[in-house]
This record gives structure tokens, sequence and C-alpha cells, in this order.
């Protein structure tokens, strides 16, 4: 595969090494009322944050993926949430000009086909970054959800999910809100655990998230970047 003109030009005018993270969000029907409003706080909080930092706004890529009824890649660097093409061209935007979309919440929770695209979306965006000499950090995959896993073989989804950590070509992380099934969660991560968050602290989510971005895209590509203390998060003692 050639680069592209868009590529050339995108890498030409920021050089900076690259941080992609895949926002994976579930929009199922559950999530409706208090938590998708203050999912979407959040994603503001988020933005805000990591534009106030100038070397993250350079550094980190985002996209965003929802599950709800099914799945759907959102562009970002526009106003609005239309749906965009599984593309890793398309589909990732510098955090400078990072758009945060406003979510709805409606359907079952295709968790496993999220997560499937998501793998092939770093991976995609990996090639990128290599075919035009770009250093890159490793991929983060951040998965918020409240629910369970509707969809089909999203067992075998897991296993590639983790098998991707082992060899080192993602981070993933796991939240679960309110009812979530943290026991299923863990099944995407023999890294870590996945963690519980308080009530609907979404914003305080999305804080770390950012200091912890922005303490990676301010080391090197490989470096071990130490991350701020989890304070939104508490114990799971349902298993």
């Amino acid at each position: 595969m050639t680069q592209t003109q868009l590529e050339q030009a995108e890498f030409a005018d920021n050089p900076e090494p690259r941080c992609a993270v895949v926002l994976l969000l579930d929009t199922s029907g559950s999530m409706h009322g208090k938590a998708i409003a203050e999912l979407n706080d959040g994603l503001k909080e988020f933005d805000k944050a990591m534009k106030a930092d100038p070397l993250a706004a350079l550094r980190v890529e985002v996209a965003v993926i929802t599950f709800g009824g099914s799945v759907r890649v959102l562009n970002v660097a526009t106003e609005g949430s239309r749906e965009i093409p599984a593309d890793a061209e398309q589909a990732f935007v510098i955090a400078d000009s990072f758009h945060p979309p406003t979510l709805s919440a409606n359907g079952e929770t295709p968790m496993g086909a999220a997560a499937l695209r998501a793998l092939a979306l770093v991976r995609d965006r990996k090639e990128v970054y290599k075919r035009n000499a770009v250093d890159y950090f490793r991929p983060w995959i951040f998965l918020i959800t409240d629910g369970n896993p509707t969809d089909a073989g999203w067992e075998a989804v897991a296993d590639q999910v983790k098998a991707e950590e082992l060899r080192k070509g993602a981070l993933f992380y796991a939240v679960g809100v309110e009812n979530a099934d943290m026991k299923t969660l863990a099944r995407f991560s023999d890294q870590r655990a996945p963690l519980k968050l308080k009530g609907l602290a979404f914003r305080e989510l999305f804080r770390w998230l950012s200091k912890s971005l922005t303490a990676v895209a301010q080391s090197r590509p490989g470096e071990q970047a130490p991350l701020p203390p989890v304070g939104w998060a508490q114990v799971d003692t349902s298993h």
C-alpha cells in the first residue's frame, strides 16, 4: 500500500510521534438517561484537558467507536456524531482537532464486534505510521460499558484482545459502569483487572485518562510512563 496525499500532508505538518487511542463506548439502551448524559459531559472534559497540553494535543490521536444496537465509528473531526467507514485514515484525529461527539443510547450491546473493530483500527493505524516513518507509542483501547456482550462469539474476540496485549500490540483498559458484569470484562485482559466506576464519575475518569495520555505523550516511545493514581474507581467485591 502506498502513501496517500492526505497521509503525506498530515505527517509533514506534524511529524511528532503518535499515540493512537480508541474510545470504545457502550451506547446501548441501558445507558439511557443520566448515564449517557454524564458520559457526554465526560467526553467534553477529556477534550478540554487534552487540548490544554500542547504536546499531547499534537501526539495523541483519538477515534471513537460506539456499540448500541450496532457498531459505529464516529467522525470526530467535525461537530456531530456522523458515522464514517472503519478506516484508519479517517477514524483517528489528532487531539488538537478532536470534536467530542454527542451520544444517544439505544439497542443491545454488541461488545465483541466493537472490540474486534477497535483491534483492526489500531493495527491499521500502526501500518499508516510505519509507511510514513512516524514513531509511535503503544496504542490504547479504552472500553466503557454498563452491561454484558449480547453478540455471539465475543469470547473469541476477548481472546484476541488478550493476545494483542501479550504481544505488546495495544494496551486494553476496561471500565464497568453501574451493573456491568466485571467477571465478563475480566475475560478481555490478563494484564490488568477491569475497574468499576464510582457511580457515574465520568468526568473524573476522563480527567484521569487525559492526564495518563499526557504523561505518555511527554515520554519517549518505548518508555514506561508513570500514570496518575486512579481515584474514580472502586474495588468490585461482587465476585
